[in-house]
């Protein structure tokens, strides 16, 4: 909140209950989507509002998230005051400045992490950022040797990079959020628990936002990887579609005319799906050791952090 902004409580508008912060790649889309179909919680259909982690989401002239507190509260006024109001952005994890940020506005906030074994939550993530057109190189392994060089341009241009390593420090990030909230007020969630007792963790999350535990629920899977055939195609369907390059800026106003935005997005998604997406391939093994090797002490870390067992969980007792 800036000196020029009014407090909320001035403004007279609603502040949100609790926050899913992260990681993506975690469950967060699905555990989102069941949770605003709770009749006692709301959550705005703009699922990443990004507000607290502005300095890894720089604005842009077409950005559609919010650009000031006033905004950023409009998405919870319709919020009714029996229900729990809440959002979802991933970002507020990895982000250094989110949690302080939630906690100055709303100190008795919820907290919701969920975390995924390092190395399958890296190849997931490689993906949906190829897939959104962030990643620009194919292999997995290559991108983070690229790491090194990426973290000196973002040390330059004060601008977030494709930094991996970043993602995977957990204990670092669960910390700013013990640091300003009560322990009682923050959840840590494992993504195998997510997977393997979906329902049973949802509820528990419920009973977690005080809200009834025993509604019905609908499970959802949500934002399932994709494999990107061709980060080229990739790219030049996504010019078309924005009207970017020669190509699409000549195309894009008869579309435009003779098509409704529906039917553009409908039409966009089919070709993605069959052209452009493929299911996703098995991780590289070797990758996959070599991933696991460099984040064991982050996994033995977390682990007596948390106070469970995670080096055996996600394998890791076999690894020197």
């Amino acid at each position: 909140m800036t000196r020029s902004e009014s407090p909320p409580q001035a403004l007279g508008t609603r502040i949100p209950d609790f926050f899913i912060v992260g990681h993506p790649k975690c469950g967060t889309t699905a555990l989102y989507e069941m949770l605003r179909r709770h009749p006692q919680i709301y959550m705005p259909a703009l699922k990443e509002t990004r507000w607290f982690a502005r300095e890894l989401h720089p604005r842009t002239p077409t950005s559609t998230h919010p650009g000031s507190l006033q905004e950023y509260l409009a998405l919870f006024a319709a919020a009714r005051p029996d229900q729990r109001a809440g959002e979802a952005s991933p970002s507020y994890l990895r982000s250094r400045e989110a949690a302080g940020r939630i906690a100055e506005l709303a100190p008795d906030a919820r907290i919701i992490a969920i975390l995924r074994e390092p190395a399958s939550f890296l190849h997931s993530l490689h993906m949906e950022l190829m897939r959104d057109h962030v990643e620009t190189e194919k292999d997995l392994a290559k991108a983070i040797a690229l790491e090194p060089r990426r973290a000196e341009q973002q040390e330059i241009s004060h601008r977030p990079g494709l930094v991996y390593t970043d993602y995977v420090r957990y204990v670092e990030q669960l910390r700013r959020y013990h640091d300003v909230f009560p322990s009682e007020q923050v959840l840590v969630l494992i993504y195998d628990d997510f997977r393997a007792e979906n329902e049973a963790t949802v509820r528990r999350v419920m009973s977690f936002l005080g809200v009834d535990d025993s509604a019905p629920l609908e499970l959802t899977e949500a934002n399932p990887s994709v494999r990107v055939r061709s980060p080229r195609l990739n790219e030049m369907v996504r010019s078309l579609y924005l009207g970017r390059g020669p190509l699409g800026r000549a195309l894009k106003a008869p579309i435009k005319a003779i098509t409704p935005a529906r039917v553009r997005r409908g039409g966009l998604q089919a070709f993605q799906r069959r052209a452009v997406y493929g299911k996703p391939q098995p991780a590289d093994e070797r990758v996959t050791a070599e991933l696991r090797g460099r984040f064991r002490e982050e996994v033995v870390a977390l682990s007596d952090y948390l106070d469970r067992d995670l080096v055996r969980l996600w394998g890791y007792d076999g690894i020197d």
